[in-house]
């Protein structure tokens, strides 16, 4: 529907308000990205609130230094609610999201007279849940017990974190209201193996008919979401959702106008989220573990009951399925070319094609038939015990009985759906149109064991988003600072399976590059191609680079050159080197600054993640050191099998898919450097290919306009 003129009014006296309120100036690029998306967002035709015009997305490219959470803000909170649709804003990562919950949107409330709540939106496993709690102090140090069969799922060693005085005090802090069951909300942080001690899923969370459901961290969240008019998640919130139809969590596509922040992250997020592995060896034991579940669990059901009788099922499929993973597991073992490189205790193997040995093939096939009835029969248990919580009826399951064995039988449920789902996608057949999906396997060799893992993933997200995301949502905003990849969309609209209609927008950036900064390619002894002479160039050429003093961030493409470089260069310059490895990611970056405020010199060694996700304003990053191009690892069995289609269709992967994968990571790379119009410093790139080879220049050419000092 066209923009009405209230809410036009509201859009632009909320952008005069908020620049007033802040004493901060109009940026040109900010002001162009608000009209295209309210723009976008006031051109979709709708008939009693259902989108009537074609799926289309509202793509937007803005660098840092635009003040594209504002923009977006401006536009599409006053528009959603004229609409009477929810914003949903994604992100990819935890500091964004806090940023937006904790400073963006209080920010907009308090400068402006725009009326709006938000809500902050995160999945069952950040939260406590009391009843594991309960299960925990209940039965701490005593671990046999029949009465509490948590335990038969998470047995906790005794050199795991997790004492009774820590849970009791996690008790305590939640019942006294200073702590509200949010792990992120922790004082410290909390370890991953402490935490699934007293967390819960979708799957293992008997939701209302819990004892604890009236004061349930969770829901008590759950509550603000269905008041709030924005809510933020994330991306991986958003795809959970979607998967299990949307409107599970967040609201249904069809009533939500999406807003995805970091969008050039959401495409892999996408495939990751859809892949599906098993380890053959791993889940054999996991057999055994159900057949003791089995054990401990009979004594409790009636013999007669359908729960009973499932359980003997259950013990045949498992059976059944244990001695098809041996079959398996020595057919991938013999059939397979296995190359341990280097010593290494991993060997990886791709499918061409992704297609099978006809006998693995087999299989496998045998395998997906025989877990299709074990997730069946544990899916019949999950649901006798459920019945035992409706109150108004008669059941064979008492109700004490199902709160203490649901959890488990869940947990269970899915682990194994989570399986099926891999026979499922490995004998999957091709479609006609895209690329047929990646299959895998990786050999591991342990100290007293090994496994075989099987793997399959989609290799293009296009046609997952469609039919769960673009096909169905009313609107839709893609944003970040690096979404065109030499120059062009191209990238984004084949990879996410953008609709047609789509707009498209590059917001000029506020940054004056050329005067802020310099791109230097210094000449080097080495090409990286040459492995052994590139590190002893980097070795030799990067004490020259930080000899200024200045705060210096050396990035790499392999952890291995990495840690050789700094072994190598350490004993010369102590305490000057910090590689991300070394600590938290957190605790390098408060210790570089802490560094730099002192006045000391400090240089930092990271790769792709710091590459990225690092904010460094001002006089804490002076100089970015790109050693070499970051073209994706060659082994990667994604990239190679998209590689393979490419190449059967005519195509040429490298200028296909490498060049235009390696210009988005340079681009992030180089945009760690200015964070504010106040910025300035170098980048120097020690990769002489970017300018001896014809692709370089492509790449150059990518990067903002810097000031270029290129050796000869």
């Amino acid at each position: 529907m066209p923009l009405s003129d209230d809410v036009k009014q509201s859009i632009q006296q909320g952008y005069r308000d908020v620049l007033n309120g802040k004493s901060i100036r109009a940026r040109y690029g900010q002001r162009l990205m608000i009209a295209e998306i309210a723009r976008y967002l006031g051109g979709i035709t709708e008939s009693e609130g259902k989108r009537t015009s074609p799926a289309s997305a509202c793509v937007v490219e803005a660098g840092t230094g635009t003040g594209k959470t504002l923009a977006y803000l401006l536009a599409c909170i006053p528009t959603a609610k004229a609409l009477g649709k929810k914003l949903v804003i994604s992100t990819a990562t935890v500091a964004l999201q806090d940023q937006i919950v904790q400073k963006d949107l209080p920010d907009l409330r308090k400068h402006t007279s725009i009326d709006f709540d938000w809500a902050l939106a995160k999945g069952r496993g950040r939260y406590l849940c009391l009843s594991r709690l309960e299960g925990r102090l209940h039965d701490e140090g005593v671990q046999d017990s029949d009465t509490m069969p948590l335990f038969l799922l998470d047995r906790q060693s005794e050199d795991e974190p997790g004492t009774r005085e820590f849970f009791e005090d996690m008790l305590g802090q939640y019942a006294s209201r200073n702590w509200d069951g949010d792990r992120d909300h922790w004082p410290r942080q909390i370890p991953d193996d402490l935490w699934r001690q007293v967390t819960t899923d979708h799957r293992q969370c008997t939701n209302r008919q819990c004892s604890y459901f009236d004061s349930c961290a969770f829901f008590d969240a759950r509550k603000g979401i269905d008041d709030a008019d924005v809510i933020v998640a994330n991306h991986d919130l958003v795809l959970a959702d979607l998967a299990l139809g949307g409107g599970a969590i967040l609201p249904p596509p069809e009533e939500a106008v999406f807003i995805f922040d970091e969008a050039h992250h959401l495409p892999d997020k996408a495939l990751n989220h859809f892949a599906a592995s098993v380890s053959l060896n791993a889940t054999r034991s996991w057999l055994k573990q159900l057949s003791q579940v089995i054990v401990k669990m009979k004594p409790h059901l009636a013999p007669a009951s359908l729960a009973s009788k499932t359980l003997d099922r259950i013990s045949e499929a498992s059976r059944e399925y244990d001695a098809n993973l041996s079959q398996v597991y020595e057919l991938a073992e013999k059939t397979t070319d296995w190359a341990f490189e280097d010593e290494r205790s991993m060997a990886q193997w791709r499918y061409p094609d992704g297609e099978l040995p006809e006998a693995l093939a087999s299989a496998s096939a045998e395998a997906g038939v025989v877990s299709a009835t074990l997730t069946r029969q544990l899916g019949v248990l999950v649901d006798e015990l459920q019945k035992a919580f409706d109150e108004k009826r008669e059941h064979d399951v008492d109700r004490q009985t199902a709160e203490g064995w649901f959890p488990v039988a869940g947990g269970l449920h899915g682990r194994a759906e989570d399986q099926h789902r891999l026979w499922v996608a490995w004998q999957a057949a091709k479609e006609d149109k895209g690329p047929p999906p990646a299959r895998w396997a990786i050999r591991q060799r342990f100290d007293h064991a090994e496994d075989i893992t099987f793997f399959s993933s989609p290799v293009l997200a296009d046609s997952l988003l469609y039919g769960r995301l673009w096909s169905r949502a009313f609107g839709v905003v893609l944003t970040s600072a690096t979404l065109t990849a030499l120059g062009k969309f191209d990238r984004l609209r084949s990879r996410a399976g953008l609709p047609a209609a789509s707009h498209y927008l590059v917001v000029p950036s506020a940054f004056r590059y050329a005067e802020m900064a310099s791109v230097e390619v210094p000449a080097m002894s080495a090409l990286p191609t040459d492995n052994d002479a590139f590190t002893e160039a980097l070795v030799k050429r990067l004490p020259e680079l930080w000899q200024d003093r200045e705060a210096t961030l050396v990035l790499f493409t392999s952890r291995r050159q990495m840690n050789a470089v700094r072994d190598r260069l350490a004993p010369e310059w102590p305490e000057l080197i910090t590689t991300q490895d070394d600590m938290a990611k957190g605790e390098v970056l408060r210790q570089h600054k802490v560094r730099i405020d002192e006045g000391r010199a400090s240089v930092l060694f990271g790769v792709a993640s710091f590459a990225e996700g690092i904010d460094l304003p001002g006089e804490y990053l002076k100089h970015v050191v790109i050693t070499r191009l970051p073209f994706s690892v060659p082994d990667d069995p994604i990239d190679a099998s998209l590689a393979e289609w490419v190449s059967a269709r005519g195509g040429n992967p490298f200028m296909e898919i490498t060049v235009p994968d390696a210009s988005i990571r340079l681009v992030q790379a180089v945009g760690r450097l200015l964070r504010t119009e106040q910025d300035k410093g170098r980048i120097t790139i020690l990769d002489r290919r970017i300018v001896t080879r014809r692709y370089g220049q492509l790449l150059l050419d990518a990067l903002p306009p810097f000031r270029r000092v290129i050796a000869s």
